[in-house]
């Protein structure tokens, strides 16, 4: 159900030329916050996420959450007449985000400066994996590579075991949210200076960005980090342990939590022990720490860790799968699972947004909509004609899904 308070970016047209993730994922925080989302997409494929599974009445599930809150607009950008349509949506428009390997855009003719030269407010905001420029701007930038060249793989992981990436695709994610930090700062700049701006975000600095304690030892003592599996980089204990029945994440590292926590397992010997004076000194000692401490935690559940550790302060956390995420109590009672109406797929499970404004709450209104849903809607918007109409969408080879709307 959408919400009745107009949302913070109400009034903010955005139109997306974005294709798997990092653009998608940019534009769904925009369109979250009220921005109008006009998904500019090729009228035979549309974005290839449309046909990653798993499928909901033949619509895709991934599609239909990254995508939320979106109108679906099927433009031949490679036809005269898509390039043109998109520059007159673009007069209109406050930003454009794109994820397309740089220089696509430019090639089509709907880089920046021509878009810039139809309307000079525009934001123009462009996710690559390595950048516009630079030595490796021409590559394929996925985000494993954005993780293996940023340093992410080689902290990730075991000791002595194999490169891991990041379990969900970091660097897709942070760069998006990157991206619609940038277009929102540019919007406010834009309100001082009546000008807009180009934005240039890739997957590899924003990966490298996450590096903080990383930077800090290397910058300080030229130390290279490597993987340590659960384990704190400076700190400890701060992992998970084992217990009887699997394992649980602690977080005892200041004076306060480490006597809690030596208390709350019957583990005051450790808290007399020089060898753990200070959570340095337990990081250097981290083998044997970890080793004393499962003498203790593997002789017992992880509820009973848990019981245990949660009345004495002391953070800690069971591991939980995603089973258990998406049906969390907590979450549950803050509400953040919501279900988003599709006219084929019917309710769709959507994950909350973790942007909780108490004035202008955040949109909550459909599922990623069918390809082209909008095209014509939003043509009629934009001054054309119903001839035009029907000349572009012939030109274009575009099916009419929205004929019916």
């Amino acid at each position: 159900m959408s919400n009745s308070t107009r949302a913070p970016l109400d009034g903010v047209r955005v139109l997306e030329v974005g294709v798997f993730m990092a653009a998608p994922f940019a534009t769904m925080q925009l369109a979250d916050l009220g921005a109008e989302v006009l998904k500019v997409e090729n009228p035979q494929s549309g974005d290839p996420v449309r046909a990653t599974g798993p499928f909901v009445e033949g619509e895709s599930s991934p599609f239909m959450r990254i995508n939320r809150n979106k109108k679906s607009v099927a433009l031949d950008l490679k036809s005269a007449a898509g390039r043109d349509a998109f520059l007159r949506l673009a007069e209109s428009a406050d930003v454009v985000v794109e994820n397309l390997r740089p220089g696509a855009m430019r090639a089509l003719g709907l880089g920046d400066e021509p878009v810039r030269a139809v309307n000079p407010r525009i934001v123009y905001a462009s996710a690559s994996g390595f950048g516009q420029d630079g030595p490796l701007a021409a590559l394929p930038g996925l985000d494993i590579m954005a993780q293996a060249r940023g340093g992410l793989m080689s902290i990730t992981g075991p000791p002595d075991g194999a490169p891991a990436k990041v379990g969900v695709p970091v660097c897709d994610l942070v760069s998006g949210l990157y991206v619609a930090l940038a277009v929102t700062a540019a919007l406010r700049e834009r309100e001082r200076s009546g000008e807009g701006q180009y934005i240039d975000v890739s997957l590899l600095e924003s990966g490298v960005s996450l590096a903080v304690w990383e930077a800090g030892r290397y910058f300080a003592t030229g130390e290279v980090g490597g993987p340590l599996g659960s384990a704190h980089q400076n700190q400890a204990p701060y992992q998970a342990v084992r217990t009887s029945d699997g394992w649980v994440t602690v977080g005892a590292i200041t004076p306060k939590t480490w006597a809690a926590f030596c208390t709350a397992l019957d583990l005051e010997h450790l808290a007399g022990d020089e060898r753990f004076r200070d959570s340095f000194a337990r990081h250097a000692a981290r083998e044997e720490l970890i080793a004393a401490i499962e003498t203790r935690t593997a002789a017992i559940s992880t509820d009973e860790v848990v019981a245990a550790l949660e009345p004495a302060g002391v953070p800690c956390a069971p591991i939980a799968d995603y089973g258990q995420v998406f049906t969390d109590e907590n979450l549950a009672a803050r509400d953040f699972f919501w279900d988003a109406p599709h006219p084929v797929a019917g309710a769709i499970r959507q994950i909350g947004s973790p942007m909780r404004l108490s004035r202008t709450p955040v949109r909550q209104d459909d599922a990623g909509p069918s390809l082209g849903a909008h095209t014509r809607e939003v043509l009629c918007e934009a001054g054309y004609a119903d001839d035009e109409i029907e000349a572009l969408l012939a030109a274009t080879a575009t099916a009419d899904p929205g004929r019916a709307s």
